[in-house]
């Protein structure tokens, strides 16, 4: 069985930092691109991050650039979402997605990706 599993979520005041934390069962994520989406109660699912396959490259969706890196410890098997200076409108679910592409979007469609983590909750309010 092929997992990924999010952890790190929680609430932050506004202006906080938190950091997202992917890890795989099953399968080893060296092979795989991986993304990070975010969906909130009634909106679609939408892309925030990902890194390629050989960490070489990165995407950022145009609202969190600047305050989110994304990053890969293949040693450890996990794909990190650090976020910093977080606004309300960050609250949502997290998750992270792999796919066998060697490079990645933050704007491609979750259809893309292959294998999906549980979510974890990201609140940001005072």
């Amino acid at each position: 069985q092929l997992q990924l599993v999010e952890s790190g979520g929680g609430l932050v005041q506004p202006g906080g930092s938190l950091r997202l934390s992917c890890a795989a069962s099953g399968f080893t994520l060296d092979y795989y691109s991986i993304g990070w989406f975010r969906q909130a109660p009634g909106k679609e699912r939408e892309g925030v991050s990902c890194i390629s396959q050989s960490g070489g490259s990165t995407d950022f969706l145009d609202s969190v650039k600047g305050r989110f890196t994304i990053s890969r410890d293949n040693a450890k098997n996990t794909v990190s979402l650090q976020m910093h200076s977080l606004k309300p409108e960050d609250t949502a679910v997290y998750y992270c997605a792999a796919t066998t592409s060697y490079l990645c979007s933050a704007y491609g469609r979750p259809a893309e990706y292959h294998y999906w983590g549980q979510g974890t909750q990201v609140t940001v309010s005072s």
